[in-house]
């Protein structure tokens, strides 16, 4: 889409000169031989960036005439895209760490005078992703941070997003948190399982001190299989979901049971809109705690949100009771 209104000028330039000055083809010097110009949103302002581009021109190399752009560029902004990396970065901080939708994103990003489309906020969610993942693929990184450890705890888990939909496998290392492999299955048989947990422990170059699952048989044989000797735990946070799964029947029945004695929220809230006195501002007070005790769902089995929101109404209750003994 082509764009509505003209870009505002740069406040900066900066010159880029490449690291390289010769050829590693033929060993020639590389010479100058003309400038690119792209401006760049960053989250310090726009940036107009001067590309020195350098050539080889020797017309016996292999690489004669082959452009030689500064290395310096890759640090700053991708091919062909017109926002900085610390943009991208910010984008996934906003929707990964913080959770906040596109729309939000681009409100903030226009706060901090970014000048983007909600559309192209989407792009550069869609450009961290796969930044990300990349960065999850690249082998010598993960040997390195593996390397200091000396060992590595797997965690093996799998996820089904619907019924009849493949698993995402996943399989991390427990002591740095970092992703070893992922991939989608469309079975969890003992000989698939088997091949993730070889292809990781072959690419790992540090033992494997012990494995971390849920008590899924065709995990507990494959780890058997491939990782004979390894200890191998059950999760604990599976052992207390099902040891407390009548604890939570029961909590969240007393829930629904709470949830029918405090409807009519809303014919109360629509009897006070438009007014503005104390006695209306105390009201849309009180409806906006009760609603936001309703939605606050703990997660099971370590928080019961039937108790938290028999709690939450009762400080409500306590503090209508004090309302009606003072009268006016």
């Amino acid at each position: 889409m082509a764009r509505g209104s003209a870009r505002a000028r740069p406040d900066r330039e900066r010159v880029l000169w490449p690291v390289r000055r010769q050829c590693p083809a033929c060993g020639a010097r590389l010479r100058q031989r003309y400038d690119n110009c792209r401006t760049v949103a960053t989250l310090t302002g726009l940036a107009r960036l001067r590309l020195k581009i350098f050539r080889c021109e020797t017309a016996t190399c292999p690489h004669y005439h082959r452009p030689y752009r500064p290395e310096g560029e890759g640090a700053i902004v991708l091919p062909q895209h017109e926002f900085g990396l610390d943009v991208i970065a910010l984008v996934g901080a906003l929707r990964y760490r913080a959770h906040q939708s596109v729309p939000e994103i681009h409100r903030a990003l226009r706060a901090r005078g970014i000048p983007i489309a909600e559309r192209s906020v989407t792009n550069l969610l869609d450009r961290y992703d796969e930044l990300v993942a990349v960065s999850l693929a690249d082998d010598r990184r993960l040997q390195a941070i593996l390397a200091q450890q000396g060992r590595v705890i797997l965690g093996l888990d799998g996820l089904q997003p619907d019924v009849g939909h493949e698993v995402l496998w996943v399989l991390r290392d427990c002591l740095s948190g970092e992703v070893l492999l992922a991939r989608s299955l469309l079975s969890a048989t003992t000989t698939d399982l088997a091949a993730l947990l070889q292809q990781v422990a072959a690419n790992l170059g540090v033992p494997i001190a012990a494995v971390l699952s849920d008590g899924q048989h065709s995990i507990r044989r494959a780890v058997r299989q491939v990782l004979p000797g390894v200890p191998h735990q059950l999760c604990q946070f599976h052992y207390l979901r099902e040891a407390a799964l009548p604890i939570f029947e029961a909590d969240r029945h007393a829930k629904t049971v709470l949830k029918k004695q405090v409807r009519g929220v809303r014919p109360i809230e629509r009897a006070v809109e438009g007014r503005e006195d104390p006695e209306a501002q105390a009201l849309r007070g009180y409806c906006a705690a009760i609603r936001s005790a309703l939605t606050d769902d703990g997660r099971p089995p370590l928080a019961a949100s039937g108790l938290r929101l028999h709690d939450r109404l009762e400080v409500v209750a306590a503090s209508l009771a004090r309302v009606t003994q003072k009268g006016d």
